[in-house]
């Protein structure tokens, strides 16, 4: 992660200084430069699009549940294997030639997909929609990585400024820190809106004109909104790893007490990258098994078209308290407000067993959310921390991919349990995964906290 070249590199963005304009996140454009927080928003919408958009359509054209959800599952494949191989390139040659050959790919493969679904001649079976799930596949994998790609620029525009004298008495660190804090809050929010957004603007098309509306606007926002927000100058504050001076000093995003840490102790850090990682393939669980639980909930006591208004519940509040977290106190560190959060994500998951009607499940969901975004954003910081040198955008995007391999798993254990036993059973796998996390911010609790200091 090092980001102290970056500074020695000029850059056509403001210069960091105290905001005039009143509020932490009125600080974020000043950071950043016009336009950046709406282009990282909407061009990320396409991927909230993709997986839900595909299970419509390859469902609507081939009237079979179960190729749908193979199509889906081959996007949601695609994406976790694909977007890791992406943040690899992003770090070795910049986000921007990436990002922007990404689009293209992505817009190629959506069409193909579109292509393939209406042009199949019969879909009796898997093997007659292969051609199908290749594209599906494809159009996964080459989805661009836009969050993680802004969470790996806010790291370098909130350290750019820092050198190895910089931040005497802690007051820059300090300053640093929370600036960073607002932007993942902030990028925690944004993922909550788009991908309850997403699904529930696929629906509306979907149904209102034509399945295949979907993706259309999806490829169309990909092949103009993409391009644009690589192209940001937000992005020079990024710099590929080849082209990164060999310091003595690496800035650790997000890290309180003392933001300059010797390389060694990064490399150290690298070692420990795949627990935040788990902790978001446990997140993903979590997020599918309540999906997957909550439509058997909702077919019980009322219809199953309803579970997508009930998940957005939490969704919304999750948003919300993502937004809390950049007022949460400085000495609050990064590991005790994972503990913290995810303790209480783990208790209040018990709730989901004593709703029987719709409004109280409504009221459990409501307050479930609030530790639930504060989680998402506190692992994307660890996971700036634990990040090895010049691999920012890997360990991004890798974090990205454990969310999408984990709503698969949990998806799939949930929808097993619920056939079987009932709604009551599948919630017990969000319960488990919302334990994981708990067990797991324990473990990062320990290990930094003895991690060598220099």
């Amino acid at each position: 992660m090092e980001k102290s070249s970056v500074a020695s590199e000029p850059l056509s963005l403001a210069p960091a200084r105290p905001s005039r304009l009143p509020g932490r996140f009125a600080r974020l454009p000043e950071l950043a430069g016009p336009g950046f927080l709406p282009l990282g928003l909407f061009a990320r919408l396409p991927l909230a699009m993709l997986t839900v958009g595909t299970l419509t359509l390859v469902t609507a054209v081939s009237h079979s549940y179960a190729i749908g959800g193979m199509a889906a599952g081959a996007v949601g494949i695609g994406s976790a294997l694909g977007a890791p191989v992406l943040g690899s390139l992003a770090d070795r040659a910049g986000q921007r030639i990436v990002l922007v050959v990404a689009a293209i790919v992505n817009t190629l493969a959506v069409a193909g997909l579109l292509a393939a679904a209406y042009f199949t001649p019969g879909y009796e079976s898997a093997a007659d929609a292969i051609a199908v799930l290749v594209a599906a596949f494809l159009a996964g994998a080459s989805c661009p990585q836009v969050g993680p790609m802004a969470r790996v620029r806010w790291m370098a525009l909130t350290t750019r400024n820092l050198s190895p004298a910089a931040g005497s008495g802690g007051r820059c660190v300090a300053a640093n820190r929370t600036d960073l804090d607002t932007a993942l809050s902030y990028e925690g929010t944004a993922d909550e809106i788009t991908f309850v957004l997403g699904p529930a603007l696929v629906g509306v098309l979907a149904s209102i004109v034509a399945p295949w509306l979907p993706l259309a606007l999806a490829a169309v926002m990909t092949i103009t909104l993409v391009p644009a927000f690589a192209v940001h100058p937000s992005q020079q504050a990024v710099v590929p790893a080849p082209r990164k001076a060999r310091t003595g000093v690496v800035p650790a995003a997000g890290q309180s007490g003392g933001d300059q840490v010797p390389q060694r102790r990064n490399r150290w850090a690298g070692a420990v990258v795949a627990v935040p990682v788990l902790a978001m393939v446990c997140m993903g669980t979590f997020f599918g098994a309540t999906q997957n639980a909550l439509s058997a909930f909702s077919a019980q006591y009322a219809t199953a078209e309803i579970a997508g208004l009930l998940y957005a519940v939490m969704g919304m509040s999750s948003a919300v308290a993502a937004l809390s977290v950049a007022f949460w106190p400085q000495r609050f560190s990064l590991a005790a407000r994972w503990v913290a959060a995810a303790l209480a994500m783990s208790v209040l998951s018990l709730l989901l067993l004593l709703p029987a009607g719709i409004w109280p499940m409504v009221l459990v969901l409501l307050v479930l959310g609030i530790p639930v975004g504060p989680v998402m954003v506190t692992v994307f910081s660890i996971g700036g921390v634990v990040a090895p040198p010049g691999r920012m955008a890997t360990v991004m995007t890798a974090l990205a991919s454990g969310i999408v391999a984990g709503t698969a798993l949990g998806s799939y254990l949930a929808g097993q349990l619920a056939q079987t036993q009932g709604y009551g059973a599948a919630f017990v796998v969000s319960m488990g995964a919302a334990a994981g996390l708990f067990m797991l911010g324990v473990v990062t609790f320990l290990v930094m906290k003895r991690r060598p200091q220099g």
